[in-house]
């Protein structure tokens, strides 16, 4: 990026948006180069929405907030990151077992912006070397899984080209279209999470039947474009994993944990094919003292993970139940990212007043969503005592009956 020289210092930058690129936009991510050479260093930057007037044919402008201004004749160095979701479309939109599927994907062959851009090359990168058309717009070249345009100079501000590539893709089109993360907190020294999955195939829809056999038979061939297992990275110290679906529990799992890290390879009991769908259920267990922190102000505070654990997925809708335990106060949740969040009451056993939980809500997830977080609360220790004081009351009552039992006379007449 280049200042004019005759403009004033400039603080931001404008990034431009379609407005399908808007509705399918997960995450955008932005940092500036400073320095030289071995040197250099990327800054993160901060990324929102404007509040400036869209772009023309509804345009959604983005700003990015530089660390310094910009000065006049001044050139800088910016690298953007972004995610899209469900921006491949399948075509044909239905294939068999034994047909590998090809996608639609869509874009402009030269960058939308609201500034004029000298210089531009775009590369398009396929995950395959079958591609069966793309359009041209010189000018373009190919090479193997790799469609290059331009380089075009002195484009004018807010050009758009609408280019077409149709290519094989065969990766898992893993989505979980509702995802349910509970996560317990009991200061006895444990924190129990529960993980509620409800996920399909997004690709093309599967048509005819399905064989058996010929999946296991030709595993090179038919069903490329399913997939069978999946692969969930938990926190290092797991303990009491266990995975099922609605029928029951599902043996096909393997564990694979260390100090580090852990990670759950998970089976579920058909391979997916696309639009099928399957529900299942994950729970494990968490040491507690690896987890909750004491801030500076006196503050408790839980520090977690966002996103979904499973990796190479989307999430259409993800919700966190943040539940704390009995007697906590003034929850605040601190997430990096705009989500709706909100307050419930949640029972357990031997509740009296019910537990405060933390409801964080958030669509169009990707896995750079996978950050940590905290939820802060304040807790007074002598409500660790309510629990043991009810059984403790319960059982000195319950021999009190028995002894009231013992010594009362309940026949009807004297013998």
């Amino acid at each position: 990026l280049e200042n004019d020289a005759t403009a004033p210092e400039a603080s931001q930058v404008l990034l431009a948006f379609t407005p399908t690129e808007v509705e399918h936009l997960a995450i955008v991510k932005a940092t500036r180069a400073e320095g030289k050479r071995k040197k250099k260093i990327y800054v993160p930057l901060s990324v929102k929405a404007s509040d400036l007037a869209a772009a023309p044919n509804g345009a959604r402008l983005y700003s990015i907030l530089l660390s310094t201004p910009l000065k006049p004749a001044e050139v800088t160095t910016l690298e953007v990151f972004y995610a899209l979701t469900h921006s491949l479309e399948p075509f044909p939109a239905e294939i068999t077992q034994s047909d590998p599927q090809l996608v639609y994907y869509r874009d402009s062959a030269v960058l939308l912006s609201p500034y004029h851009v000298l210089e531009q090359v775009t590369y398009i990168k396929m995950p395959s070397n079958r591609v069966e058309s793309f359009t041209r717009v010189d000018p373009t070249s190919r090479a193997g899984n790799e469609v290059k345009y331009g380089a075009y100079n002195n484009q004018l501000p807010n050009s758009y080209v609408p280019i077409l590539v149709h290519y094989e893709n065969n990766r898992p089109f893993a989505v979980v279209e509702e995802f349910v993360r509970k996560v317990e907190i009991s200061h006895w020294g444990n924190v129990q999470i529960t993980e509620q999955y409800k996920l399909k195939h997004g690709g093309a829809q599967h048509k005819g039947v399905f064989s058996r056999l010929e999946y296991q038979s030709r595993p090179s061939i038919s069903g490329v474009s399913s997939f069978k297992n999946l692969l969930a990275r938990l926190p290092p110290r797991v303990h009491s994993v266990y995975y099922r679906d609605e029928i029951g529990n599902i043996s096909s799992s393997h564990l694979r944990s260390d100090s580090h890290k852990s990670e759950l390879e998970i089976e579920p009991r058909y391979p997916l094919f696309g639009g099928w769908h399957c529900t299942f259920t994950i729970g494990y267990g968490l040491p507690l003292q690896d987890f909750l922190f004491e801030s500076d102000d006196g503050r408790r505070y839980i520090n977690l993970t966002f996103g979904c654990p499973l990796l190479d997925t989307v999430v259409d809708d993800l919700t966190i139940k943040v539940v704390l335990p009995e007697g906590s106060t003034s929850p605040q949740a601190v997430v990096p990212f705009l989500m709706e969040q909100y307050l419930e009451t949640s029972y357990s056993y031997l509740d009296v007043v019910g537990r405060t939980t933390v409801v964080l809500k958030k669509r169009n997830v990707v896995g750079e969503h996978n950050v940590p977080f905290q939820v802060y609360y304040e807790f007074n220790p002598i409500f660790m005592l309510a629990e043991p004081l009810m059984l403790i009351s319960a059982v000195f009552l319950f021999f009190v009956a028995c002894i009231a039992y013992l010594h009362m006379d309940l026949s009807i007449g004297k013998s």
